[in-house]
Protein backbone atom coordinates (compact mmCIF):
# COMPACT_ATOMS: atom_id res chain seq x y z
CA UNK A 1 0.00 0.00 0.00
CA UNK A 2 1.53 3.79 -0.91
CA UNK A 3 1.63 6.09 1.52
CA UNK A 4 -0.40 8.91 1.76
CA UNK A 5 1.72 12.24 0.92
CA UNK A 6 1.66 13.28 4.25
CA UNK A 7 2.61 10.41 5.75
CA UNK A 8 5.95 11.21 3.07
CA UNK A 9 6.56 14.44 4.87
CA UNK A 10 5.79 12.96 8.54
CA UNK A 11 7.94 9.82 8.36
CA UNK A 12 10.72 12.32 6.72
CA UNK A 13 10.79 14.61 9.50
CA UNK A 14 10.15 12.09 12.33
CA UNK A 15 13.06 9.34 10.65
CA UNK A 16 15.27 11.23 8.92
CA UNK A 17 15.16 15.28 10.63
CA UNK A 18 14.43 13.83 14.31
CA UNK A 19 17.21 11.52 13.97
CA UNK A 20 20.62 12.88 11.34
CA UNK A 21 20.11 10.00 9.61
CA UNK A 22 21.60 11.31 6.43
CA UNK A 23 21.41 7.59 4.30
CA UNK A 24 17.62 7.84 4.51
CA UNK A 25 17.32 11.25 2.55
CA UNK A 26 17.02 9.94 -0.81
CA UNK A 27 14.04 7.53 0.59
CA UNK A 28 12.13 10.75 0.94
CA UNK A 29 13.44 13.91 -1.16
CA UNK A 30 13.59 13.84 -5.14
CA UNK A 31 16.48 14.39 -6.62
CA UNK A 32 15.08 17.48 -8.76
CA UNK A 33 14.35 18.74 -5.33
CA UNK A 34 14.24 22.59 -4.44
CA UNK A 35 14.18 24.23 -1.40
CA UNK A 36 12.54 27.73 -1.94
CA UNK A 37 13.56 29.39 1.33
CA UNK A 38 17.12 28.45 0.38
CA UNK A 39 18.22 28.59 -3.05
CA UNK A 40 21.48 26.79 -2.40
CA UNK A 41 19.64 23.78 -0.63
CA UNK A 42 18.93 21.47 -4.13
CA UNK A 43 18.57 17.80 -4.63
CA UNK A 44 19.39 14.98 -2.21
CA UNK A 45 22.76 16.25 -1.66
CA UNK A 46 21.75 20.20 -0.76
CA UNK A 47 19.17 18.60 1.71
CA UNK A 48 21.48 16.39 3.00
CA UNK A 49 23.91 19.38 3.98
CA UNK A 50 20.65 21.46 5.57
CA UNK A 51 19.84 18.68 7.65
CA UNK A 52 23.33 18.03 8.50
CA UNK A 53 24.01 21.97 9.23
CA UNK A 54 20.55 22.42 11.89
CA UNK A 55 21.69 19.22 13.61
CA UNK A 56 25.08 20.56 13.92
CA UNK A 57 23.54 23.57 15.94
CA UNK A 58 20.43 21.83 17.68
CA UNK A 59 22.09 17.68 17.56
CA UNK A 60 19.16 16.37 19.70
CA UNK A 61 16.47 17.95 17.35
CA UNK A 62 13.35 16.32 17.19
CA UNK A 63 10.36 17.47 15.29
CA UNK A 64 6.88 16.94 15.69
CA UNK A 65 3.85 17.08 13.50
CA UNK A 66 1.44 19.00 15.22
CA UNK A 67 -1.03 18.86 11.96
CA UNK A 68 -1.40 18.53 8.25
CA UNK A 69 -3.56 19.25 5.73
CA UNK A 70 -3.39 17.83 2.47
CA UNK A 71 -4.70 19.57 -0.69
CA UNK A 72 -3.47 18.10 -4.25
CA UNK A 73 -0.01 17.61 -4.60
CA UNK A 74 0.56 19.93 -1.50
CA UNK A 75 0.83 19.02 2.06
CA UNK A 76 0.89 21.60 5.05
CA UNK A 77 2.67 20.70 7.85
CA UNK A 78 2.72 22.54 11.58
CA UNK A 79 5.29 21.08 13.44
CA UNK A 80 7.49 22.08 16.49
CA UNK A 81 11.14 21.44 16.49
CA UNK A 82 12.85 20.82 20.40
CA UNK A 83 16.05 20.55 20.75
CA UNK A 84 18.96 21.96 22.73
CA UNK A 85 21.78 24.60 21.13
CA UNK A 86 24.82 22.70 21.07
CA UNK A 87 26.75 24.77 17.72
CA UNK A 88 26.71 28.01 16.49
CA UNK A 89 23.93 29.36 15.12
CA UNK A 90 23.93 33.14 13.70
CA UNK A 91 26.93 33.68 14.98
CA UNK A 92 25.93 33.09 18.19
CA UNK A 93 28.46 30.52 20.43
CA UNK A 94 26.35 27.64 21.80
CA UNK A 95 24.14 28.21 25.13
CA UNK A 96 23.37 24.68 25.62
CA UNK A 97 19.81 25.99 26.53
CA UNK A 98 16.75 24.31 24.73
CA UNK A 99 15.04 25.61 22.51
CA UNK A 100 11.57 24.98 20.76
CA UNK A 101 11.16 26.67 17.35
CA UNK A 102 7.06 26.17 15.75
CA UNK A 103 6.59 25.89 12.08
CA UNK A 104 4.75 25.69 9.04
CA UNK A 105 5.96 24.09 6.24
CA UNK A 106 4.41 23.74 2.52
CA UNK A 107 6.02 20.47 0.76
CA UNK A 108 5.19 19.82 -3.06
CA UNK A 109 4.78 15.83 -3.34
CA UNK A 110 5.37 13.64 -6.74
CA UNK A 111 5.48 10.16 -7.48
CA UNK A 112 5.96 9.42 -3.99
CA UNK A 113 8.82 11.89 -2.64
CA UNK A 114 9.31 15.71 -1.75
CA UNK A 115 10.19 17.58 -4.68
CA UNK A 116 9.96 21.34 -3.46
CA UNK A 117 9.88 22.50 0.31
CA UNK A 118 9.14 26.12 1.58
CA UNK A 119 8.13 27.45 4.34
CA UNK A 120 8.46 29.94 7.49
CA UNK A 121 10.02 28.97 11.40
CA UNK A 122 9.39 31.29 14.15
CA UNK A 123 12.92 31.28 15.62
CA UNK A 124 11.83 34.52 17.65
CA UNK A 125 11.20 32.26 20.81
CA UNK A 126 14.25 30.01 20.60
CA UNK A 127 16.27 34.04 19.93
CA UNK A 128 14.58 35.06 23.41
CA UNK A 129 15.55 31.20 25.07
CA UNK A 130 19.07 31.66 24.28
CA UNK A 131 19.39 35.25 25.70
CA UNK A 132 20.39 36.38 22.25
CA UNK A 133 17.05 39.34 22.49
CA UNK A 134 15.72 40.62 25.62
CA UNK A 135 12.72 43.02 26.32
CA UNK A 136 14.50 45.77 27.63
CA UNK A 137 13.37 46.94 31.28
CA UNK A 138 10.41 48.95 32.12
CA UNK A 139 10.76 51.77 34.21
Amino acid sequence: MASSSKDIVRRYLEEVVSTGDLERVSEFVDSQYVDHNDPGVAGIEGAKRHISAVRSTWDDLKVTVDEQIEEGDLVVTRCTGRGTHTGRWLGMTPTNKPITIQAVNIDRISNGKIVEHRGVADTFEALFAIGALSVPNER
